[in-house]
């Protein structure tokens, strides 16, 4: 019955989901990591940056970082994640999704919630050119969608891969679109539309035969972009489909590893189907923690180290 009870407890103005939301978006200093970019050329002829960080003493282990919709590798909760990772003697490969590293992808398809290939495709790297003995996988929102998806749609994983976290999650994709488009999530729905409207229209320039400037005046909304650009980019009929198939949810009973899945009560960006209590209650490897506090990925100790970052170098440890 791996349901845990949570020892975080936010302090004054943390107590509020969207404070905490915004302020460790926008506000928290970006802590000091030396990255090393390398770029993974991937099978379809495409390409994905990774930006390594390292132990400060030599290590067999790496994580897998894994950021949200329209990150990259530079946010903060990814940098904070990755220096308290370096000062524990693991190494840091965090990954930009298609398209977020600074220069376009060369393909019409980017990246979205449920496509797990890229992943793949990195992980059989690490297997091919590294000497690790243990491969963690840690997502932040979209990306912790990602991760649990790959870990429960197939048979199996490499033995290598010894556990997950997955922080902030949307599981259920339907649900955490619908709690987006509510009014009190505006200023977050706007500015990732706005975000992505301005990617339509920087890919529209090297694809004018499947975007168009039409199309992206219809773009009003994020269940927009999924119709007219995701779901058609990526081989799903319309949006919906798009998030029944996608959704990692459905996935969780099949996973065969520990997977630690925090999700805060007060995260405005899901719906209750992210908090899969019978799940956990019934599985041997999905660990669910769901602390009253802590907004999206703003689980704020202090601005050096967040609660989620000690608890994913924990649960990683054990």
């Amino acid at each position: 019955m791996p349901l845990i009870t949570s020892s975080y407890h936010a302090k004054g103005l943390f107590k509020s989901g969207h404070f905490s939301t915004i302020y460790s978006a926008k506000l928290r200093p970006i802590p000091t990591v030396i990255q090393e970019r390398k770029r993974l050329e991937l099978s379809d002829g495409d390409f994905i940056d990774i930006d390594w960080s390292f132990s400060e003493k030599k290590t067999t282990k790496v994580a897998v970082l894994l950021h949200g919709l329209e990150g990259n590798a530079q946010r903060v909760y990814i940098k904070a994640q990755a220096k308290l990772l370096n000062k524990n003697g693991w190494d840091v490969a965090a990954m930009n999704h298609r398209g977020c590293s600074g220069e376009e992808n060369r393909l019409y398809l980017s990246y979205n919630s449920g496509r797990t290939e890229d992943l793949e495709e990195l992980i059989a790297h690490l297997l091919k050119n590294y000497d690790y003995s243990a491969i963690s996988l840690i997502g932040f929102s979209l990306g912790g969608n990602v991760l649990l998806k790959y870990l429960g749609e197939r048979e199996a994983v490499p033995e290598i891969i010894k556990n997950g976290v997955a922080i902030s999650t949307p599981l259920y994709l339907r649900g955490a679109l619908e709690q987006l488009i509510k009014p009190e999530n505006m200023v977050y729905s706007k500015t990732f539309i706005n975000d992505l409207r301005r990617k339509y229209k920087r890919k529209m320039t090297y694809f004018p035969n499947a975007m168009n400037a039409e199309e992206l005046k219809k773009i009003q909304n994020l269940l927009d972009f999924d119709n007219y650009y995701t779901a058609k980019a990526h081989g799903f009929q319309d949006a919906y489909d798009y998030y029944t198939k996608s959704s990692s949810l459905q996935y969780l009973p099949n996973i065969k590893v520990p997977v630690l899945i925090l999700n805060a009560q007060n995260d405005s960006f899901l719906s209750p189907e992210c908090y899969p209590i019978e799940i956990a209650k019934n599985s041997e490897n999905i660990y669910l923690e769901s602390p009253k506090h802590g907004g999206h990925v703003g689980f704020h100790v202090s601005n050096k180290v967040y609660y989620s970052e000690k608890r994913t170098l924990e649960f990683i440890d054990e």
